[in-house]
């Protein structure tokens, strides 16, 4: 595993936060789910024609 700092406005810390509250999350396990989404959802638009 990796470690690394990340810069974030406010809003989005605030926004992560309250998310991670809703799906009974660490804020790092809800970047880290939030980002896996995000790659696989650009992986399958990657391959269609």
């Amino acid at each position: 595993m990796i470690r690394i700092t990340l810069r974030l406005p406010d809003e989005v810390h605030a926004r992560l936060i309250a998310r991670a509250a809703t799906d009974r999350r660490s804020l790092n396990s809800q970047i880290v789910h939030l980002l896996e989404c995000a790659l696989d959802a650009a992986e399958t638009h990657d391959e269609s024609p």
